[in-house]
């Protein structure tokens, strides 16, 4: 029998493309938006739409946004972060982290109306400001772990 349903979930994806021979990541400067009063550096990604697998949304997003190709297959999940609020202040969402050193195509900016730049930086870290998920993400990749994170949650004390 098949489920037909499709679930409404938050669930968002980025792209660590891990460039080894230099040691640098594809990283985007946002410009200023609604949601983000200032510019700020991330890694490649976005929202998954309902019913797209992960890895399709994460390589589709890099695509988007960079112009650089990967093949889901290639992507490997390297964290979880389980945001509190999101962006948009809509409530939380599940951020899918996924890193791959393999892809073809030029690193562009391909969506100059939200990005001031696409470059390749240095992979210890992102340059700042930087979204605080994102340096989460990065940071946690760089460490081989953890695989789960928070973000934004308080604490819970019995």
């Amino acid at each position: 029998m098949t489920n037909s349903s499709v679930m409404n979930s938050r669930n968002s994806v980025c792209v660590i493309v891990h460039d080894q021979d230099t040691d640098a990541i594809a990283a985007v400067y946002y410009a200023a938006r609604n949601w983000s009063p200032q510019p700020a550096w991330t890694v490649p990604g976005g929202k998954a739409e309902p019913g797209e697998a992960l890895d399709e949304a994460a390589a589709r997003e890099l695509k988007e946004e960079t112009g650089l190709l990967v093949d889901p297959a290639d992507l490997v999940l390297v964290h979880v972060i389980h945001v509190e609020q999101g962006w948009d202040q809509a409530g939380q969402f599940v951020l899918f982290v996924f890193a791959t050193n393999t892809w073809t195509g030029e690193l562009t900016n391909t969506e100059p109306d939200k990005h001031l730049a696409a470059q390749w930086v240095t992979a210890d870290r992102l340059p700042e400001p930087a979204f605080p998920t994102s340096a989460q993400a990065l940071a946690a990749y760089q460490e081989g772990g953890p695989f789960f994170s928070r973000y934004g949650w308080q604490a819970n004390t019995p």
